[in-house]
């Protein structure tokens, strides 16, 4: 079993994926209780974390797409990028067999 730190180059980007990953999850759960303009420090930590993830996708999703749906498919690019990731690293050879 390796470690965390011997696959560094691989589990540090898959680590700040599956933050904004999920985050955006949350913001989607946290979503159907407060306003879009709240100011309560959780959605705005939540909005800080995937805001700029969701300005790279943005381009990718449909202009008319609601904010909910953008975010569920923001969370569903940060999932493809991952699975990528991990395809490329393993592609490569930098990752072994184990890791899949």
């Amino acid at each position: 079993m390796q470690s965390f730190w011997s696959l560094w180059y691989f589990n540090l980007p898959n680590f700040v994926l599956a933050v904004v990953m999920y985050t955006m999850l949350g913001r989607v759960l946290l979503s159907l209780f407060l306003e879009p303009d709240s100011k309560n420090y959780i959605w705005r930590a939540f909005c800080a974390i995937t805001d700029p993830a969701l300005k790279l996708i943005a381009p990718l999703t449909p202009k008319a797409t609601a904010p909910v749906v953008f975010w569920l498919f923001g969370f569903v690019w940060m999932f493809w990028l991952r699975v990528l990731l991990l395809l490329a690293f393993f592609y490569f050879g930098l990752i072994g067999k184990a890791a899949l």
